[in-house]
């Protein structure tokens, strides 16, 4: 369909442009669809393909995200129905019913993370991996003197029980924290009383006992098993625990004059935020229940009775145990050979060719060997890097300082709204100004999310820059489970281009004259839907039209318009988009050349490609490849500092388009493919089945090979063309 042609300027932040035009049947609800990708994560730990702790591994993340979701989604929901905001998402749906069908989702979803843990119980017993419940028969337990003392020991004397009477109010229960409820009656004279014991966050939720094989009791089991020894003289009436989940979303005030004096004090507010979702342990007693609902709870609390376990974001800590025979193979990832064949030297191996280095089968050591022989190198005169997740490992930060007292100009673009990630930001930006660089942190309502370092060296024909561009965050720890692209380059267009979006984030000035990188809110969003207007010119003229993208979430309103205008006019679009999808796929007269599949499996898949057929079939050598920092979402468009760069090196091309997109959509023993009625179907394996993760950690890149495929010598690839 021909869409209006004003329409893509209407598309702002967070307007809905078409929730008053009955189009409601053209989109998936934003929400209900990430709940969808956490069902599919979910599904992985019922896969018995995986090893027995990495399919605990997945129930724990479906775990962390779920919590992660209220915290923050569900939250921001409930903040639009306390104002009374009645915005409709693009499906046509208001805060409220919004929130009626999330509720409803969410509780099938806790109830089936419940049912898979009951079915991992058993296995984890039969592989010599016990967790022991309060009913366990006694020799389950084994000696009592140990777990006794452990109690009076280690686990009493930071717990402090506290009454709940007139005189000692409900205390107050941090975000994520828990707590135990005990109903007593003292001997001495038959009075009940009520005893609330917090448990203390720093303590490990599963105590492991000593001993072979491993067994394993929950600090509630422990309680509830030894809470005779701290209330003596008491008789033991109902316990039950329980969870609390507040508002986490930091929303940052225009009039903010200090952005990290604002952010210190937002994340301690962070802790005490509303509370929305209050769980409770089946089997709480009705007064129990009852003083927490008042306490807690409320018309603007979502309460959850589980069928079980709470908290099961926890049982990662399950996944310590020692047992490499339940975990996946350890994988060492390769480091480019390209590099090594210049004795290791970044800069001149980036002279000679653009390279791009696929994380995590090969090394993100490459990125700090980058950093840290710039910080090293006495003719590099200046480092500027953005910031948005660098993690608790301070290799990044540390070769930024080197090169700040080795008296380089260093400046660090670092992102305090990284959501969970602000309080270790604040950490960083302040070791990097001690040690003299200087800490810029961009523009008060976008957030800087593009992943972009260059480095400018002096060199015999004067200065020249030397660029790195990611699709992931410069996080030595995600790099190794995230799949992602870094690319190097000294490619001086894109060292111009760099240079000026280094000087839009520090000085705000406009970036004017880009050769090659589009940047967001300026053009990402035009730039990328006049490259899908090609596509249907192309297709209209009667020559093949053709789409390729890989993206985390597919959310924006006037891209997917103009995706399904493009299906209309006859352009192939093939989707991997992981977690949330909004566009409904293979519609008849809307979507029916739109396919949509999303991959989950050991890594996380995290970069942002894409590929136009530029008048002939994907893959081709004519074909026009991007990569990018941003997700087709209104956000990345609108409020967020990304970049989107062109491959044009024939190496680097053929290893994205060739490689990993054929390699993503061919997969089909990890992806599911997004059915018109929003229902993600299992792909089923084919006589000659393939998984994409096995696939690059067993076979090198194109473009770190180096010589070898100067000498001819053997590089397997899913779809090699020989270039002239």
């Amino acid at each position: 369909m021909n869409r209006p042609a004003h329409l893509a300027h209407l598309v702002a932040a967070d307007d809905d442009p078409f929730a008053e035009t009955g189009r409601e049947d053209r989109y998936f609800n934003r929400e209900l669809s990430w709940l969808a990708f956490n069902r599919r994560v979910l599904e992985e730990a019922c896969n018995a393909a995986h090893p027995l702790l990495e399919r605990v591994r997945f129930l724990s993340i479906s775990g962390s995200n779920l919590d992660e979701f209220f915290m923050v989604r569900v939250a921001g929901l409930k903040g639009q129905q306390l104002q009374d905001v009645e915005r409709r998402s693009a499906d046509g749906l208001t805060p409220g019913q919004q929130l009626g069908a999330i509720t409803q989702e969410a509780h099938a979803l806790m109830a089936s993370q419940e049912a898979v843990w009951q079915a991992l119980l058993p296995q984890l017993a039969d592989a010599g991996i016990a967790v022991l419940d309060p009913t366990d028969p006694e020799e389950s337990w084994g000696e009592d003197p140990w777990l006794e003392r452990y109690v009076r020991e280690q686990l009493f004397p930071i717990l402090t029980p506290q009454a709940l009477d007139p005189a000692h109010p409900f205390p107050f229960i941090p975000n994520a924290g828990a707590a135990m409820l005990f109903d007593l009656v003292r001997r001495s004279d038959e009075a009940p009383v009520r005893e609330l014991v917090m448990l203390p966050a720093t303590t490990r939720r599963f105590v492991r006992l000593p001993g072979e094989p491993a067994r394993y009791a929950t600090v509630e089991t422990l309680l509830k098993r030894f809470a005779p020894l701290m209330f003596p003289g008491y008789d033991m009436g109902a316990s039950a625990m329980f969870r609390v989940l507040r508002d986490s979303d930091i929303e940052v005030e225009e009039e903010a004059e200090d952005l990290v004096r604002y952010f210190a004090n937002a994340i301690k507010r962070r802790r005490r935020g509303r509370v929305i979702r209050l769980e409770l342990e089946p089997g709480m007693s009705d007064a129990l229940a009852a003083i927490l609902k008042t306490e807690l709870g409320g018309a603007d609390t979502i309460i959850t009775e589980t069928g079980g376990l709470l908290g099961i974001v926890d049982l990662a800590q399950l996944v310590e145990e020692d047992r490499p025979d339940l975990k996946f193979v350890p994988y060492a990832p390769r480091f480019p050979e390209r590099i090594r064949e210049f004795s290791g030297d970044c800069f001149a191996a980036i002279a000679a060719k653009d390279i791009v280095v696929h994380h995590p089968y090969e090394s993100f050591d490459v990125v700090l060997a980058f950093l840290k022989q710039a910080a090293a190198d006495p003719d590099v005169v200046a480092i500027k890097q953005t910031l948005y997740r660098a993690g608790k490992q301070p290799a990044v930060i540390n070769a930024l300082i080197a090169a700040a007292e080795a008296g380089k100009s260093v400046t660090a673009v670092v992102e305090l709204k990284a959501r969970f990630d602000e309080e270790q930001n604040l950490h960083w930006a302040s070791a990097l100004e001690r040690a003299g660089v200087q800490v810029v942190y961009g523009f008060m309502d976008w957030k800087t999310h593009a992943k972009v370092a260059m480095v400018v060296r002096r060199e015999a024909q004067g200065f020249r820059t030397y660029c790195h561009l990611g699709t992931g965050n410069y996080h030595p720890v995600t790099a190794r489970i995230y799949t992602d692209l870094s690319f190097f380059t000294a490619d001086p267009r894109i060292g111009r281009d760099a240079a000026k979006m280094f000087n839009y984030i520090t000085g705000y000035v406009e970036p004017a004259g880009m050769e090659l990188v589009s940047i967001s809110p300026a053009d990402l969003r035009s730039r990328l839907m006049a490259l899908i207007d090609v596509e249907i010119a192309h297709a209209r003229a009667g020559r093949p039209g053709a789409v390729w993208a890989k993206m985390n979430s597919l959310v924006d309103p006037a891209i997917i318009e103009k995706l399904y205008e493009a299906s209309g006019a006859g352009v192939e679009i093939d989707l991997v988009i992981r977690g949330i999808c909004c566009l409904r796929p293979g519609v008849a007269g809307m979507s029916e050349r739109i396919r949509v599949r999303s991959v989950i499996g050991r890594f996380l898949e995290h970069s942002r490609i894409m590929a136009f057929g530029n008048g002939a079939d994907l893959p081709g050598d004519g074909a026009r490849v991007f990569i990018s920092s941003a997700d087709w979402m209104p956000r990345n468009f609108d409020r967020r500092v990304e970049y989107m760069l062109p491959i044009e090196n024939p190496t680097v091309h053929d290893q994205i388009l060739d490689q990993v997109m054929v390699a993503n959509l061919i997969d089909d023993e990890q992806s599911w493919e997004l059915r018109p009625d929003g229902g993600y179907a299992r792909c089923s394996p084919g006589e000659r089945s393939f998984n994409l993760h096995r696939y690059f950690m067993t076979n090198p890149s194109l473009s770190g090979r180096g010589a070898a495929i100067e000498a001819g010598r053997e590089v397997p690839t899913l779809f090699l063309r020989r270039r002239p």
